[in-house]
């Protein structure tokens, strides 16, 4: 991906966007962001941080309450949702139960007063697109869940709009489907090139379907990222513990020296990398993912080293889940790959853990958790 990019480039642009029910309280708070034509961009966040209603503000279902919202260069403040150019695919599929999925694909080209014979041939194409040749004629109540949900895609994606926002489309999906749905639309993306926003809370998902990631909290972007570095290098520790699993180490900073610094975690001094500015003194959390911990390494090997006892052992299939009190804290996890040779390992057994300083993050704690 491009780290540099032109702003004349991107299709949509929130500058200074508010967004207050009340007059007092803003949901949303002075948002600034760049969507880049033809990206995959997702907003990430728990629910009530701000997530939806930007999306909403996008697809003019809410009004703004301050700053301006630019698509394709053209400011839509004020323009009515029918009239942006917008797809919109939400999670209860909003398909109308009267018409045939034929018909429901339709409604958009019809709204434009397309052509009869125009309208066939896009109905046809849009349905072979998402697979559902030979279901023109079918109601929706005769169709699965992920049918219906392919329907609003094709619905969404029937008219080329500049533009298509989703809205937790597969919340309502089992597993197995959902991971199913998530292939087929990014596969669709990449070929169509459209632009598309999707929100959800669910960082598996965000992470496998985007280019980029906005990690919503509390009305803000706390960070918007490639899902590669949103992982590896959270800018805080909401993002690192939003972001999937993280064992976390309450600190203090002994000396910050460039990109390391030697943090003083209950009387050890530790090695981590620095993210941010950091000042010595000041109280942080170490950031460590379960995977990347080594059970039982060579003494001496790794530049951190401590001991744990195990107080858990939990057999996930693919890897096990290793629990120790490390440092006095009890919520460590070691994650071990289920390849051959698993170490025998019991309850209550006193085991060295090790990790690099490269794997280990010195994160300043967010407003939110002080």
């Amino acid at each position: 991906m491009m780290q540099h990019h032109d702003p004349a480039d991107a299709m949509v642009s929130f500058r200074n966007v508010r967004k207050s029910y009340d007059g007092r309280h803003l949901v949303v708070k002075d948002l600034n962001l760049d969507i880049r034509r033809g990206e995959f961009l997702t907003m990430l966040g728990p629910s009530g941080s701000g997530k939806t209603t930007t999306l909403m503000m996008l697809a003019g279902f809410e009004a703004a309450s301050g700053g301006e919202i630019v698509l394709a260069g053209q400011r839509i403040d004020h323009v009515p949702p029918y009239r942006r150019d917008i797809g919109m695919v939400f999670q209860n599929y909003a398909l109308f139960p009267h018409l045939t999925v034929a018909q429901n694909v339709a409604f958009p080209l019809k709204v434009r007063r397309q052509p009869k014979a125009e309208v066939e041939a896009r109905v046809a194409a849009a349905l072979s697109m998402v697979r559902l040749d030979g279901f023109a004629d079918r109601r929706p109540s005769q169709l699965s869940g992920g049918q219906q949900q392919r329907v609003a895609l094709a619905r969404a994606l029937v008219f080329e709009p500049k533009l298509v926002l989703m809205d937790e489309p597969l919340g309502a999906l089992d597993k197995q489907l959902r991971e199913n749905m998530q292939y087929e639309i990014k596969q669709l993306h990449e070929r169509l090139g459209v632009t598309m926003v999707y929100v959800t809370h669910d960082q598996s998902e965000a992470l496998t379907m985007s280019d980029r990631v906005a990690v919503f909290e509390d009305g803000v972007i706390q960070q918007l990222a490639t899902p590669r570095d949103l992982y590896e290098r959270p800018q805080n520790a909401f993002v690192a513990r939003f972001i999937g699993e993280n064992n976390r180490l309450p600190g203090r900073v002994q000396a910050v020296e460039g990109g390391t610094c030697r943090v003083e975690v209950n009387g050890a001094c530790l090695r981590a990398t620095t993210v941010g500015a950091l000042r010595a003194g000041e109280r942080v959390i170490l950031s460590l993912r379960p995977e990347r911990v080594a059970l039982a390494p060579a003494p001496g090997s790794l530049p951190n080293m401590a001991s744990g006892r195990v107080l858990e052992l939990i057999y996930v299939g693919d890897h096990l889940r290793v629990h120790l009190r490390v440092f006095e804290e009890d919520g460590f996890i070691v994650k071990l790959a289920n390849t051959a040779g698993l170490p025998d390992i019991r309850i209550d057994d006193e085991i060295a853990v090790g990790w690099s300083a490269d794997d280990c993050l010195v994160l300043s704690q967010s407003a939110s958790e002080h």
